[in-house]
C-alpha cells in the first residue's frame, strides 16, 4: 500500500503549455512505496511510457525538477526518487544495506509499487552507475538505461580502495576520505548549506576553481574536503531557495545515508564478481559535461563504449557545463531525453 499526496509544483506550473499537455505537467505526486528498504519516497509526473529517474551525490528527487514537467508534458509518466539513505526514503543503520544490489531492489520494488512491469530508468552521477547496474541485474524490469555525468564502467579491475588510494598521489581522494563513518559528516554537518554551496559550486562550470587549481577532489593532508571548494557566488543553476531545499533535507536526515552508498564499493566489487566485464546491451543513452572532471578520469571508459555500450542510441558531451548537467543544462537535457525516449522500441 502506498500513501501519496497531491499538488502543483510551482516549477511544473511555470513550465505548463495548454491542454493535455499541460495537465500532466501541472500535476505533481509525492508518494511513498514499500520497498526492501522500507520506504522510497517518489515524485510523479504524467501518464505513459514509466521513466524512472535516480538522483546522485548529494541530492535528492529536486535534482531532477526540470525534467519531471518536460517528460511528463511529452507523454511519459516521469518519476523521480530519493534513493535510501535521502530524503524521506528510509535509512537503515547498517552500511552494507547501501550495497548496490539493495539499491537495484529498491527500483524493482518501485516499478512493481507503480503496478507496470518495465521502465526506462535514467540516473546521474551515483544515480547513473545504479540505473546502469539496474539494467544489468534486472534486463527484464528496466528497457533502457540513460545515465549522465558518470560513464558506465564494467565491474573489474582491482579492488575500488586501492584505485583510490593511489588517485590521491600526496593527498586524498575524496572517495578514500568518506571512508570512515563519521569523519565526512563531522566535516559537513555543522554547516550543511554552506557545504552543499561549496560543492555544487566547486563542480559547477561557472563557479568552479581555475584549471591550474588544487583540485575540489583532493583533501589536503591533515585539512578537509571543504578546504578547496571556491568562495563566492552561486551557480547560475542554482538559486537561493533551490539550495534551501538541498540542504533542509539534509539538516533532517544527516549525511550518513548519503555517504554510505561510497562505503560500500568493495562490497560491490565482491557482489559483482559474476558481472566481471559485462556489457550492459539494452538500448541507451550518456552525456555529460565538458568541463567535469569524471568525465577525464573516465575517458577509457567512454571509449570503450562500442564493447561495453553495444545497444548505444545516444552520446553526447556538452560543450562548457560541469558535473550538474541535467541542472545546468536544462533544455539541452530535456531534448536529449525526450528525443531518446521516442526512438525506443515500444
Amino acid at each position: 500500500m502506498s500513501t501519496e499526496t497531491s499538488g502543483a509544483t510551482s516549477e511544473a506550473a511555470s513550465e505548463a503549455t495548454s491542454g493535455a499537455a499541460s495537465a500532466r505537467a501541472a500535476e505533481a505526486r509525492h508518494r511513498l512505496v514499500p520497498s526492501p528498504a522500507g520506504r522510497i519516497h517518489l515524485v510523479e509526473q504524467g501518464t505513459g511510457p514509466l521513466v524512472l529517474l535516480v538522483h546522485g551525490f548529494p541530492e535528492s528527487w529536486y535534482s531532477w525538477r526540470h525534467q519531471l514537467p518536460a517528460l511528463a508534458a511529452a507523454g511519459y509518466r516521469a518519476v523521480a526518487l530519493d534513493v535510501r539513505g535521502y530524503g524521506r526514503s528510509s535509512r537503515p543503520g547498517d552500511v552494507a544495506a547501501y550495497r548496490m544490489r539493495e539499491l537495484v531492489a529498491d527500483n524493482v520494488a518501485v516499478v512493481d509499487a507503480l503496478g507496470e512491469r518495465s521502465a526506462v530508468i535514467v540516473g546521474h552521477d551515483w544515480g547513473a552507475a545504479i540505473a546502469a547496474n539496474s539494467g544489468l541485474l534486472r534486463p527484464d524490469v528496466f528497457r533502457a538505461v540513460g545515465m549522465f555525468g558518470v560513464p558506465y564502467t564494467p565491474r573489474g579491475g582491482p579492488r575500488p580502495a586501492e584505485i583510490f588510494a593511489r588517485m590521491g598521489g600526496e593527498e586524498e581522494f575524496y572517495v578514500s576520505y568518506f571512508q570512515e563513518p563519521g569523519r565526512a559528516e563531522a566535516e559537513i554537518e555543522p554547516d550543511v548549506r554552506g557545504w552543499l554551496a561549496g560543492f555544487y559550486a566547486a563542480l559547477s562550470a561557472d563557479t568552479m576553481p581555475a584549471p591550474d587549481a588544487p583540485g575540489p577532489y583532493l583533501v589536503p593532508r591533515g585539512g578537509k574536503l571543504r578546504d578547496r571548494f571556491p568562495t563566492g557566488p552561486l551557480p547560475g543553476w542554482l538559486d537561493a531557495h533551490e539550495l534551501d531545499v538541498y540542504a533542509g533535507e539534509f539538516e533532517r536526515t544527516g549525511m550518513t545515508g548519503a555517504l554510505n552508498r561510497y562505503r560500500n564499493m568493495d562490497r560491490d566489487w565482491e557482489d559483482l564478481a559474476d558481472l566481471d566485464g559485462a556489457p550492459l546491451t539494452q538500448p541507451s543513452l550518456f552525456a555529460g559535461g565538458a568541463l567535469d572532471a569524471s568525465l577525464t578520469w573516465l575517458s577509457e571508459s567512454i571509449e570503450a563504449f562500442p564493447v561495453t555500450l553495444p545497444g548505444l542510441v545516444t552520446s553526447q558531451i556538452l560543450d562548457g557545463c560541469g558535473h550538474w548537467i541535467q541542472q545546468e543544462r536544462p533544455e539541452e537535457v530535456n531534448r536529449m531525453l525526450t528525443e531518446w525516449l521516442a526512438g525506443l522500441p515500444g
